[in-house]
């Protein structure tokens, strides 16, 4: 561990001996654990059947000995929040990556992923960009989480906790906005009483897109009724359908220049044809709960969910500038997935007693069928006779609807001709575990726990016949010790590990060739702290240490192969909660250190310093004015560490004020001084430009 993680680790370690003294003066929380300004609240050892969260247990997020952030649907709304990239934002240890301009991509510690996400703890890990109309939480775990989620989860999840019908109530809920840009949306949550034991609750969702690039624009909409239903004191049943349709422009970004920055000078110019830059996403989703209570202390739940999914996606984007001609030099593809997720789970949970020890027994199982189809064609330029073509820098680039000019000044035309791949994946996972949270003493919680995972796949390559198949079973476990000196205040060191198949997040292959390969797998080691000031108001600090092995084939030798190892550490700080009753704060700071196989390279996204914060000030019952600030040190946007994405720091404001109880209205500014930033990339030659300042105007209300 590097010097400035030790200073880290005194640092937190001192905090974790001081604590106790100064939660002395704080008001004791008695027997109801606040879930780091979340106001989701477990009472006593009391079983809770009615929420569904990513720890699976009803346990308060003091006891969980991992690091975890929530943003609910107010602070989404507060901070004009329309994205899963918005709030990764404002969230210590993970950052956003490009996701080639189609779909939400997270780095979790260092460790990159676009399928690590979830619904209502069901596994969404389809590439697309995920609305936040329908949620009524977004939350982030980070380090390993293999026995909780089974595969993947190997830096962090982030999991979207749904609206779900609300028994007894009508309301009618509304959102309206429209920002300089020009795009604007428009939301409805309805809910209807449909009986004294059951609800009928609607979300619904239209957005016309806009931004500063040219050629940017699109739409999505999404609808979700949901029915909630008591069959009866002890059961709950929730069923869901969710219609989702996108369509967007596809923008990979600008090159990188001689000197490996951003190539600022084209930071104006669109790389891309507004033809043939294009999302189309569609999907239906099927999803029915059932939770029940076998007695006060033993209770289950039980998900299926269906998915079917239609997308493509078509892109030209820039791989390579030579600025002593202007020639940006430009690839594409062609892209469609066809995917059908059918999901069944279980948990039970148990809260009971052995002698003087109390129990939290989870068991549950998982069983996983997805079928992938998938296939891509490339380029293939007239002119060069080959899928990557160089054109002039200019605004804009002259290649519109197929036929343009070259920078030769010749005609050049292209079609999707060339085929890369064209694939047919059916994988099928079985997963069981078990974990128990033990209280040894008032002071003392142990966490045990495993999982097994069988995860089969066979893949058929349609173009040349080509049948691959592959079985991995492995094994994850995890362990944590939480120490409570006070009621409000825990330290906790954990470990656990997970793995991820050769096959990747998303099944379009067995990594060609190299199908022979074990799974990549992940260790962590975490120490934290938890400190509860009061009901409202929460700090969490966490040290961690991630090591990544990942078998490759040797490049000296093809018959064999090498274990190349990444190794991340770093510590983070989360402040969040009502200071006053007039002012809430969400304050996160992470310094993260990494090194690639040779202890010479940085993991790419991986900025060694970030921070954020946001403050919101209510004055007065019906004002409310809200300022943030988030930065970003300077990251690498290659494997290579070639080109370096420069530090940023962004401010932006919000303010909203009451009209009546039923009516709001809001403007959020964002990037208030302007700033000219490059937040993310997908490679060297794919760099994102950040958006200039801009504003968006909101009504909402319920009634």
């Amino acid at each position: 561990m590097n010097t400035r993680l030790s200073r880290a680790t005194l640092l937190l370690s001192s905090a974790c001996f001081a604590v106790p003294a100064m939660a002395e003066t704080a008001d004791d929380a008695g027997e109801t654990g606040s879930s780091d300004g979340a106001r989701i609240v477990v009472t006593g050892q009391v079983l809770q059947s009615n929420e569904v969260n990513s720890v699976k247990t009803p346990t308060p997020i003091i006891d969980v000995p991992q690091s975890l952030s929530i943003v609910t649907s107010e602070q989404i709304t507060q901070q004009g929040f329309d994205s899963i990239g918005d709030i990764i934002l404002y969230t210590p240890g993970v950052t956003n990556s490009q996701g080639e301009g189609h779909r939400d991509a997270v780095v979790f510690r260092g460790v990159r992923s676009t399928a690590d996400f979830y619904v209502d703890g069901v596994r969404d890990d389809v590439q697309y960009y995920r609305g936040l109309y329908n949620v009524e939480q977004v939350e982030i775990l980070r380090g390993p989480n293999a026995l909780l989620f089974g595969r993947g989860g190997t830096g962090g999840v982030v999991n979207r906790v749904t609206k779900k019908g609300v028994i007894g109530e009508q309301f009618v809920g509304y959102q309206g906005s429209i920002d300089t840009f020009g795009a604007f949306s428009g939301q409805v949550d309805l809910n209807f009483a449909t009986s004294e034991s059951s609800a009928l609750r609607i979300n619904a969702s239209y957005e016309n897109l806009n931004n500063h690039r040219d050629f940017f624009d699109g739409e999505r909409i999404g609808i979700n009724p949901t029915f909630r239903a008591e069959l009866g004191p002890d059961t709950i049943i929730d069923l869901s359908y969710e219609y989702a349709n996108h369509d967007r422009f596809i923008d990979r970004g600008i090159p990188s220049d001689s000197l490996g920055n951003p190539a600022r000078q084209l930071e104006d110019i669109t790389f891309a044809d507004p033809e043939n830059n294009f999302l189309e996403f569609e999907a239906h989703v099927f999803r029915g709960t059932i939770q029940h209570a076998f007695s006060e202390n033993f209770k289950g739940n039980f998900n299926v969910s269906y998915g079917d999914y239609d997308k493509v996606y078509s892109n030209l984007f820039p791989v390579g500038f030579d600025e002593t001609t202007n020639v940006v030099d430009l690839d594409g593809y062609i892209d469609t997935t066809q995917r059908e997720n059918f999901v069944l789970s279980g948990n039970l949970v148990g809260d009971f007693e052995t002698g003087s020890l109390s129990h939290t027994l989870l068991f549950g199982a998982e069983y996983i069928d997805t079928v992938n189809n998938n296939d891509r064609f490339n380029t293939l330029f007239d002119t060069s006779d080959d899928d990557v073509e160089g054109f002039l820098a200019v605004r804009p680039v002259a290649i519109n609807n197929f036929v343009g000019t070259n920078a030769d000044g010749d005609p050049t035309a292209f079609a999707f001709s060339a085929l890369n791949d064209d694939t047919e994946a059916d994988v099928r996972v079985f997963s069981i575990y078990i974990q128990d949270e033990i209280e040894v003493t008032d002071w003392l919680n142990v966490v045990i726990g495993g999982r097994f995972d069988s995860f089969d796949i066979e893949v058929l390559r349609l173009d040349n016949g080509d049948f691959r198949t592959r079985k991995d079973e492995e094994f994850s476990p995890r362990g944590g010790i939480i120490i409570k000196p006070q009621e409000n205040v825990s330290i906790y060191a954990s470990y656990s590990e997970s793995f991820l198949p050769r096959s990747g997040g998303q099944f379009a292959n067995i990594n060609g060739n190299n199908n022979i390969l074990d799974p990549n797998t992940f260790e962590n080691i975490e120490l934290g702290l938890k400190w509860n000031f009061a009901d409202d108001l929460s700090f969490t600090a966490a040290i961690f240490e991630i090591e990544q092995s990942s078998p490759v084939v040797s490049d000296l030798d093809a018959g064999t192969f090498d274990i190349i190892d990444t190794q991340v550490q770093g510590f983070e700080a989360q402040i969040q909660g009502q200071v006053t009753p007039w002012w809430f704060v969400s304050a996160g700071y992470s310094y993260i250190d990494g090194e690639q196989a040779n202890e010479t390279l940085r993991p790419r996204e991986l900025p060694e310093n970030q921070f954020s914060v946001w403050n919101l000030f209510q004055p007065t019952e019906r004002l409310g004015i809200g300022a943030g600030l988030t930065y970003q040190d300077e990251s690498f946007a290659d494997n290579g560490n070639n080109v370096t994405l420069p530090d940023y720091a962004r401010v932006d404001l919000a303010a909203f004020y009451d009209v009546s109880d039923n009516l709001r209205i809001q403007v959020n500014i964002e990037n208030l001084f302007d700033v000219d930033y490059f937040p993310n990339s997908h490679t060297a030659d794919n760099i994102t430009v950040g958006a200039p300042l801009n504003a968006r105007f909101t009504i909402s209300g319920r009634f």
